[in-house]
C-alpha cells in the first residue's frame, strides 16, 4: 500500500485545481527549489564555530601582547 492511498477507499477532495497544483508543481521544479541540498549537519556547524572562536581568541590574545597591553 503506497502512501498516497485513500486508507478507506474514500477519496478525500482536491485541495488544488490542476492548474493550481501544475503551477506549484513547475514553481518548486525551478530557481532555488530546484537544487539538491545535502542534509544539515548541526554538529559540523558546533565544530565550525567553536574553531572560529578559539581562533578569535588567540587573535586578541596575540594582539594584545603585541600592543604590550597584556
Amino acid at each position: 500500500m503506497q502512501d498516497s492511498d485513500p486508507p478507506s477507499g474514500i477519496e478525500e477532495p482536491q485541495k488544488l485545481s490542476d492548474t493550481d497544483q501544475a503551477k506549484v508543481d513547475a514553481f518548486l521544479a525551478r530557481g532555488v527549489n530546484a537544487v539538491e541540498r545535502k542534509p544539515f549537519k548541526p554538529l559540523f556547524l558546533i565544530f565550525l564555530l567553536i574553531v572560529v572562536v578559539a581562533g578569535f581568541s588567540l587573535l586578541s590574545q596575540g594582539i594584545a601582547q603585541w600592543a604590550e597591553i597584556y
